[in-house]
């Protein structure tokens, strides 16, 4: 399917946020060029995770973007400018973001900056229409100099429903085709966008503003047992912590997985890209405990949900219900899943959650 034929399906919000996601990967690769090349650019937020000035670069070009477009719809995002003006960013970010940005009337100033990342709107008890931003899920895996996947994530919720979803991978690697001895290793990176009722479609990054490449339909494995599934787990939780652990083993030798075990792929940073392996079709699962000592963030799921969804799979709570982003009334950044989430190809959903209930303790 052409990009054009896309356009012509889905609303305008759509090729806006492809658009914005495809700057946002550009700089985050421009920034892991460098990454290691000054002293203060990678720190530590109070939470103790990395954070670089990449997470703040792309949240603001991502706020500048949608807000010139969309200027009345609110923006919930993992960043706030506090800790960027006291370590004496801005200056840094205001740099990168120029340079992605699309024209500008003025020259950026560092006002222009953390207005942007700032930029929440006013809510009310049930806002009805909001932007969720991850800037960079998985920023461990981005600062490691590394081939590790992160993924930039955007989604738009209208009415406590996800409609709009867009990831952008810059180190994804594309599938191999068979080998005719000819073929150059293709250059790394996916964007993959979802739209209610439209599917899963993907595209190489490097590919995105070449209308003669196609964009792809992305669907879910066919897996139907779940002994033969491919699963993918939180990298802070372990499989012996899951309910499925008393049925099966696991193992990560993908040539000797025994008759009493499951394949477990192994660990990618982030919650994203591990809706992008089951949206993609690399894996048929991904299950994730709650744990009483950390929130669930929504930016960490919403771009996810609807990716896999349109994909043909499905994600619920532990409980087998849809996850419930308005949950916090406040801010809407948080979410309170019973018992933990869970991500399939739908096919084995109804099983696993079988096996949950029958394992678990009440789940509440």
């Amino acid at each position: 399917m052409q990009l054009s034929d896309i356009r012509s399906t889905l609303p305008s919000p759509a090729q806006n946020a492809v658009d914005a996601v495809d700057r946002a990967c550009r700089l985050c690769v421009d920034v892991k060029r460098s990454l290691f090349t000054f002293d203060c650019t990678i720190l530590e937020k109070n939470d103790q995770t990395p954070v670089t000035i990449a997470d703040f670069g792309v949240q603001a070009l991502i706020s500048l973007e949608l807000g010139k477009l969309f200027p009345t719809i609110p923006l919930v995002a993992e960043e706030d400018s506090g800790f960027l003006r006291s370590n004496n960013l801005i200056d840094s970010v205001v740099n990168v973001v120029t340079d992605k940005a699309s024209c500008q009337d003025k020259a950026l100033t560092q006002g222009d900056v953390v207005e942007a990342i700032d930029r929440r709107g006013e809510f009310g008890p049930k806002p009805t229409t909001y932007w969720v931003l991850d800037p960079i899920d998985g920023t461990r895996g981005f600062v490691k100099g590394s081939e590790a996947l992160y993924v930039v994530g955007l989604a738009l919720v209208v009415e406590g429903q996800i409609v709009l979803g867009v990831m952008g991978c810059p180190n994804w690697r594309a599938d191999k085709p068979a080998s005719t001895g000819h073929e150059c290793e293709p250059e790394p990176g996916i964007i993959m966008a979802a739209h209610i009722g439209c599917g899963t479609w993907a595209k190489g990054l490097p590919d995105l503003q070449d209308p003669t490449v196609n964009w792809t339909r992305c669907l879910v494995d066919g897996y139907s047992l779940v002994h033969k599934g491919r699963f993918c787990i939180s990298e802070s939780q372990t499989w012996d912590s899951l309910p499925l652990s008393s049925l099966f083993g696991s193992t990560t030798d993908v040539d000797n997985v025994g008759d009493e075990e499951v394949l477990l792929l192994p660990t990618c940073c982030g919650s994203l890209c591990k809706y992008l392996m089951v949206a993609s079709g690399r894996a048929s699962v991904f299950i994730q405990r709650a744990r009483v000592d950390r929130v669930i963030k929504v930016w960490d799921h919403a771009v996810g949900v609807i990716c896999v969804h349109e994909a043909g799979g499905k994600v619920t709570d532990w409980n087998g219900d849809q996850l419930d982003l308005a949950a916090d009334e406040v801010e809407c950044k948080a979410l309170f899943p019973p018992g933990g989430i869970l991500v399939s190809n739908s096919s084995l959903h109804q099983e696993i959650l079988q096996i949950i209930a029958s394992r678990s303790s009440v789940i509440s």
